[in-house]
């Protein structure tokens, strides 16, 4: 029985183990983190309880082929699907936008500023709808051996789609709308993937199909951190150990294009057969393996996805006229996303998501109290590399949002917990703090983007948000069964 070495306990590591687990191959783990999970954690504290990050995701659908593949005998979590998706305010604007899944009653909301909205949108969900089923299979869940494989690959996508290749989300925006209103809330799916819609290829509004018309937006009973619980039930299930606080920071090879061990900051070598990597992709080859192509100096001319400041506060009051996701913008849009990713904007009055967590679940707080969850996406630190105003730039939003909810926050918070980038990038490896890890211009997706496989040692693969296809849950778990497609091919499978 062949043995798999996997580093770290993401979505994509755990997904891997157990497909790996039911293919017959004997799995152990190490995490740097004292708990699995990586950026989908959770944190405790004076009786509040937090997802670390992700807050509601789509594509559910995903997670169900993987628990067939896995064979696992029930879903150990229960999705909930959001009706309303979120709220969005724009500062010095009374009027607040509810999206909802619902066409006829997102009509409702936009019908001032956007004349024939529902036929609008009907058009560009339906444009954006066409592109997603086309490229799905053909494109996003697959595996490419070359920059060649990837660009015969795309030959084969309809001409039409083309155009879509050479324009921002930004611009595909101004295509289908006119108010300004419309055109920058339904863009911020470029935020999602940590970039702006200035910057985001056009071909990531599929993100508007996804979350209105295909599967919506779905969050967990009891809290995002329940997809981890659920798996590391199913991991210590099937035996597979893992190691908390052990940290690679070197390797041993063999001398015949394989490694040998990986080797932890206590020295200890742990050695294996094969090894899945889901570290980041890009800085594992940096950090460990040193390679030519991942020097720091041409890791900081790729491009990275913002970085991520969160905020968790205890509230000893209710939030009753507050939903549960939340987008707080200002009035100027384009000014903020084109300066924000090289902190040429001052952070007094930021854009940011809250997610009031005991609004979904009630057990995250104590009675008559609220879990509020606030992320601003900053700088990383190629740009920013201090974070001692963190403080600072927290007391900002928390103002703002007093302002905009008509609340004194201050008065009423009875836990609060800030971390920067730098606290982000020292828990979970980020490069250089940043959120998603690297960024989806059309130079850094598909096959342009790190293999899932090594380079130079046969036995290496990786897993994860940098890698193929690229960040978020869904994604994490597709990538999850792309790399058991290599593995298995390379190594075989002894199916339980």
């Amino acid at each position: 029985m062949k043995k798999v070495l996997i580093v770290g306990s993401g979505l994509g590591a755990l997904t891997t183990a157990l497909r790996l687990h039911r293919r017959g191959y004997r799995v152990e783990m190490v995490e740097k983190y004292h708990q699995a999970g990586g950026r989908l954690n959770q944190l405790k504290k004076d009786g509040f309880t937090w997802d670390l990050g992700p807050t509601f995701f789509s594509m559910t659908y995903e997670f169900q082929e993987f628990f067939e593949d896995a064979q696992l005998k029930e879903m150990p979590f229960t999705f909930r699907e959001l009706d309303t998706l979120y709220a969005v305010s724009f500062r010095g604007f009374d009027k607040r936008y509810f999206i909802y899944k619902d066409l006829d009653k997102l009509a409702a909301e936009f019908e001032a500023v956007e004349p024939n909205f529902k036929e609008k949108m009907t058009r560009f969900l339906a444009s954006a709808g066409s592109f997603f089923h086309d490229v799905e299979h053909l494109v996003l869940k697959k595996n490419y051996d070359s920059i060649w494989d990837y660009l015969l690959t795309l030959m084969r996508v309809p001409p039409k789609y083309t155009p879509r290749l050479f324009r921002s989300v930004w611009q595909e925006m101004e295509r289908h709308f006119e108010s300004r209103e419309v055109k920058e809330i339904f863009s911020l799916v470029a935020f999602f993937l940590g970039a702006t819609p200035f910057d985001t290829p056009s071909i990531y509004t599929l993100l508007s199909y996804t979350e209105l018309v295909h599967d919506g937006y779905h969050n967990v009973f009891g809290g995002m951190y329940k997809i981890v619980e659920g798996l590391k039930k199913e991991i210590d299930k099937a035996g597979i150990p893992i190691h908390f606080n052990t940290e690679i920071v070197a390797y041993q090879e063999d001398g015949n294009k394989k490694v040998k061990g990986f080797v932890d900051q206590n020295g200890k070598t742990w050695e294996a057969d094969l090894f899945v990597v889901n570290a980041d992709a890009a800085l594992f080859r940096h950090k460990i393996f040193r390679r030519e192509k991942f020097t720091e100096e041409k890791m900081d001319k790729m491009k990275w996805t913002l970085a991520p400041l969160t905020i968790y506060i205890g509230l000893d009051t209710k939030l009753e006229n507050v939903p549960l996701h939340n987008y707080f913008l200002g009035n100027n849009f384009e000014e903020y996303a084109g300066k924000i990713f090289k902190n040429s904007i001052k952070l007094d009055q930021p854009y940011y998501y809250v997610n009031v967590v005991s609004k979904s679940d009630p057990e995250a707080a104590p009675a008559g109290s609220e879990s509020l969850f606030i992320l601003c996406p900053v700088p990383d630190r190629r740009f920013k590399p201090n974070w001692d105003d963190k403080e600072q730039v927290a007391a900002n939003i928390i103002d703002d949002l007093s302002q905009r909810i008509g609340i004194d926050l201050k008065k009423h918070i009875v836990s609060q917990t800030v971390l920067s980038p730098i606290e982000w990038e020292e828990s979970f490896n980020l490069y250089k703090g940043s959120g998603l890890g690297l960024g989806h211009n059309l130079t850094q997706i598909g096959g342009f983007r790190p293999k899932n496989f090594d380079e130079v040692y046969k036995n290496v693969f990786y897993v994860g948000a940098s890698t193929v296809p690229g960040t978020g849950l869904p994604m994490a778990v597709i990538s999850s069964k792309l790399v058991v497609e290599r593995i298995t091919k390379a190594y075989g499978s002894v199916h339980k």
